[in-house]
């Protein structure tokens, strides 16, 4: 099943986790990313659904069960808000600019010194 934003970016609504997202597209979580206008617009309407059903939650009241709609409803907003986020380029570490410049890719310098 697939659900479109406002922004033409399609995206996903199967129940995805963390850890076997970041493994199966091979991106690194504690990477620094080039948001795009329209990724960052859909980080933000997903933020505050986030927000507000979260609010929603804690105000009523309600007890944490894995069976309560509202928490499977938070859970799939957050899974499709990581999906959104990893899915936008992750910004060169200064070493990869470095190399970059030089004309050389990192395991070729890494390769060199070693020698």
């Amino acid at each position: 099943m697939a659900a479109s934003t406002t922004t033409g970016i399609f995206i996903s609504t199967e129940r995805v986790n963390a850890s076997s997202l970041t493994q199966a597209a091979g991106v690194r979580s504690n990477r620094r990313r080039r948001i795009t206008p329209e990724a960052g617009h859909a980080l933000e309407i997903l933020g505050h659904a986030i927000e507000y059903l979260t609010d929603e939650f804690v105000h009523d009241g309600g007890s944490f069960s894995a069976n309560d709609h509202r928490i499977q409803a938070v859970q799939l907003l957050m899974a499709l808000n990581r999906q959104v986020y990893f899915e936008c380029p992750e910004v060169p570490s200064l070493g990869e600019r470095f190399f970059s410049i030089l004309g050389l890719n990192a395991a070729k310098g890494e390769q060199s010194s070693c020698h």
